[in-house]
């Protein structure tokens, strides 16, 4: 049998039985630097890593982990200053040709501009399922938590605990989901002005390199896979509180807060590129009275203004 095929066997047995492994990290311990040539670095006693950028090269780093389901939260401050051109990435991803990916990515801007944060699931190595969001805050200030909640039935992104995208497992109606296939928490710091910052047309400033980028407060309840069995197959009952991420689904509450933000801060990624003058929240005012058919292209045009003009 193969690999694959026994960890879809595997999923319904997690959902019944299982122990999920739960602890804070030390980036010491749970991570390790895959490349930049001394551009990352593990600083106070494992409490805290730094990705940087320059001309030359990038950064990165991974988890020592593989993990099959899990909530994951990383505290997260980004390039301050003009980071035009630059992508932070943050995400879970499997191995191989026909990959499973999660990704949370940030696209950088130009100085007093709002970060964009692109979304994207990969399965079986398929991707194109992106969604986009302004920022509501200066996340370049002060660190703030992204969490990826991950289980067989749903893929929750949230910021500093606000869900902003669910997606549903629809299997049934043909849509491949991220479930059989073990994967690993990646981040890195790169250049991307072919596309990162108004569609490429505004590049990165070498000028303000070194651009850097800080993680902090790792933390993890989830599934470790090792040597082909996972960390939740466990015959031991669950705790009270053990593992509830690994049937949670949004409630209605959530579901309103989700909604209530993605109106205000979710733009399309046309809209999103343009480069807004004091004189276009009248122009797009003067749109929206003239009738009621224009109130979704308003919305998208006044979220984007609103979001642009801090």
């Amino acid at each position: 049998m193969s690999s694959s095929t026994s960890m879809l066997l595997f999923v319904p047995f997690l959902l019944a039985s299982f122990v999920v492994v739960s602890y804070a990290g030390n980036f010491n311990q749970d991570f390790k630097i895959t490349w930049g040539d001394g551009r990352a670095n593990i600083l106070d006693d494992g409490q805290l890593l730094t990705l940087s950028l320059d001309k030359a090269s990038g950064s990165g780093f991974e988890s020592t982990n593989e993990y099959l389901f899990g909530k994951i939260d990383m505290q997260l401050k980004l390039v301050a200053g003009n980071s035009a051109g630059t992508v932070t990435a943050y995400y879970l991803k499997s191995e191989g040709s026909t990959w499973d990916e999660i990704d949370f990515e940030f696209l950088g801007n130009l100085s007093g501009n709002p970060y964009i944060l692109h979304t994207n699931v990969f399965s079986q190595g398929k991707g194109n399922r992106e969604q986009q969001f302004h920022l509501w805050f200066d996340p370049t200030a002060d660190f703030h938590t992204y969490s990826i909640l991950w289980n067989p039935q749903r893929i929750v992104f949230s910021v500093d605990g606000t869900p902003i995208r669910e997606f549903k497992n629809q299997e049934s109606n043909g849509v491949p989901f991220p479930k059989s296939q073990a994967m690993r928490i990646h981040s890195s710091l790169w250049n991307a002005d072919d596309w990162a910052t108004m569609g490429g047309r505004v590049k990165t400033d070498w000028n303000a390199a070194p651009f850097t980028a800080s993680y902090r407060n790792f933390n993890a309840e989830a599934c470790i896979w090792a040597s082909g069995s996972s960390s939740c197959g466990s015959s031991n009952a669950p705790s009270s509180t053990n593992g509830d991420w690994l049937s949670q689904e949004l409630d209605s509450a959530s579901q309103k807060k989700m909604s209530w933000w993605k109106a205000r801060v979710s733009c399309s990624a046309t809209l999103i590129l343009v480069n807004f003058d004091s004189n276009i929240q009248d122009w797009i005012q003067r749109i929206c009275a003239i009738s009621e058919q224009f109130e979704a292209f308003c919305s998208d045009l006044l979220c984007s203004f609103d979001a642009y003009s801090g």
